[in-house]
């Protein structure tokens, strides 16, 4: 398959890496917890991915704008689950010095990228 732009993009493969950790850390949760906390988990950690590729394939200024802004808040329900899971002692302090860097740099990158997306008087 050949590579689209967004996969080029620094804030997609963090996204990607983020997703990734999060998938390998909630596989193995016993089936409780990974259908309650681990599924939404991930799929807000896919979230995040899959709304940078959407809003790149748009075509409009605005529209990758707006996904970039839900892929903003799919990161905020990240980090509220991510809280529940640490509270519900199903990640532990390893887990979290795995994630955290990644979620620290991915955070200020999601806000740069959304910054970048030039507008046009038109597109607003």
């Amino acid at each position: 398959m050949a590579r689209t732009a967004f996969e080029e993009l620094r804030v997609y493969r963090l996204a990607e890496k983020l997703a990734d950790e999060i998938w390998n850390i909630v596989a193995p949760w016993e089936s409780f917890a990974r259908q309650t906390v681990g599924e939404q988990l991930v799929r807000a950690a896919d979230s995040i991915g899959a709304n940078i590729a959407e809003g790149a394939g748009r075509g409009s200024y605005k529209e990758n704008r707006r996904f970039v802004k839900i892929a903003r808040g799919s990161m905020h329900e990240v980090k509220h689950f991510l809280r529940r899971a640490y509270c519900r002692t199903l990640i532990g302090d390893q887990d979290v010095a795995r994630l955290k860097p990644i979620m620290e740099e991915l955070a200020p990158t999601l806000n740069a990228y959304l910054k970048s997306i030039g507008t046009r008087r038109s597109d607003n």
